[in-house]
């Protein structure tokens, strides 16, 4: 919803934001399938650690964006982003649990990415509103290198983990 903001803030009208929108729901659906190939080729930690850079690339450009060229590059690296963490990350939990428990670990997931997402949402609004959209896209950006980099070094304990399969 920020990205949406930001390209109304913009002055982009807002059938301009919808065709945005819609735009990057196409990059999105185009590209889950062949990056879930990639995931399982190269390994889900790596294409979901590119993603993470992605939502960087994309947040700290839009902290800067002023064009609907621009608006409409990064929403295309969005849609990308979007289809290399949004079911790889689902199809990575459901490798790592025991398999008696992947509903409850994906559901547990989801519950947890909603809650995060609430709360980083609220503190996202209250410092857009305290220092400008570009504050808020910048924090997002270094917090999601933090994750990335976090995600790279993590190295899983669990007897289920499989090495070759993940990284």
């Amino acid at each position: 919803m920020l990205l949406l903001l930001k390209i109304k803030e913009a002055g982009c009208s807002d059938s301009m934001v919808i065709g945005i929108y819609i735009f990057y729901n196409l990059v999105y659906a185009l590209f889950a399938y062949p990056i879930g190939i990639l995931a399982d080729r190269i390994g889900m930690k790596r294409v979901f650690t590119g993603g993470l850079l992605l939502f960087a690339l994309v947040y700290a450009g839009m902290a800067f964006a002023r064009t609907t060229y621009t608006f409409i590059c990064l929403f295309f690296l969005y849609g990308i982003y979007a289809a290399a963490t949004e079911g790889v990350a689902k199809a990575w939990i459901s490798n790592i649990c025991a398999k008696k428990d992947t509903a409850t670990a994906i559901g547990t997931y989801t519950a947890f990415q909603s809650i995060a997402a609430l709360l980083a949402s609220s503190l996202a609004g209250g410092i857009w509103y305290w220092k400008g959209s570009g504050a808020t896209f910048l924090l997002s950006a270094g917090m999601a290198i933090v994750v990335a980099i976090f995600v790279l070094r993590w190295k899983d304990k669990s007897p289920l983990y499989h090495p070759a399969s993940l990284s």
